[in-house]
């Protein structure tokens, strides 16, 4: 299915932990040029360290992890940002008592990413106009939507190529849910790749198209959004109503 794509991530029997605690267990996934991949699968079993691992917060054990053809195992989390991996993680954040417009311009603060600000500011707020309607108001004054698209807005001030999303709906109102997916809809729409973990298999479904079960450190399912509706595995975690 992917044969005329780039290959743009490739994580090869990648093993990570922390401390003496091993999470991760020879886990691969690939990420092609064309692809929105959503991960899914039980709290607690390496999605969250799978991503860290990937920008650079946790170093690997063992495997190989390959960005557009270069291994960046090793890589410091500023030195993979400056490539285009952008990871928002799950929670809040941002400077709290900085305004918005200050939260964005820190998410631009490497020298690579510095020169570009005003052109990049200029594309968050075409995709989230509160954001400059309001560029003056400190962070914390936010409701939890706002500051989950702020957060992503801050992260589209670096060169985003290959985006990183843990939980972005976790806790939002149904309103603010569908702000937020219309708004990743936006981003990816651009041209840019990404990788959405999420519990709530609607959110999920609306802006992926491939699919990774992680349960155990490892990837134990791996579908398109075709055979999604098909899978056993999908009726057994999400329910029988799913469709």
């Amino acid at each position: 299915m992917h044969v005329n794509d780039e290959q743009m991530l490739a994580i090869q029997e990648v093993e990570a932990g922390y401390g003496d605690i091993q999470i991760l267990r020879k886990l691969s996934i690939n990420v092609m040029s064309s692809d929105r991949v959503g991960l899914f699968g039980p709290n607690g079993h390496g999605k969250t360290t799978l991503l860290e691992t990937i920008s650079g917060l946790q170093k690997p054990w063992s495997g190989k992890m390959l960005f557009k053809g270069e291994c960046i195992n090793g890589l410091t989390p500023y030195e993979i940002l400056d490539l285009g991996i952008v990871h928002v993680p799950q929670g809040n954040t941002l400077f709290p008592n900085m305004t918005i417009l200050e939260n964005l311009h820190a998410g631009a603060y490497s020298k690579k990413n510095w020169p570009h600000r005003k052109k990049r500011l200029e594309k968050v707020f075409s995709i989230f106009p509160m954001l400059s309607q309001r560029k003056k108001q400190v962070a914390c004054t936010l409701s939890g939507g706002e500051r989950q698209m702020l957060a992503l807005g801050v992260g589209l001030m670096a060169k985003c190529e290959l985006l990183m999303l843990d939980e972005p709906s976790l806790g939002l109102s149904p309103i603010a849910k569908e702000e937020l997916g219309y708004a990743i809809q936006k981003i990816t729409d651009t041209g840019i790749n990404l990788i959405l973990v999420e519990q709530d298999f609607d959110f999920m479904s609306g802006l992926t198209d491939h699919y990774y079960m992680i349960e155990g450190g490892k990837v134990i399912h791996d579908s398109t959004k075709e055979d999604m509706s098909k899978s056993e595995i999908t009726k057994m975690y999400f329910g029988n109503g799913r469709k």
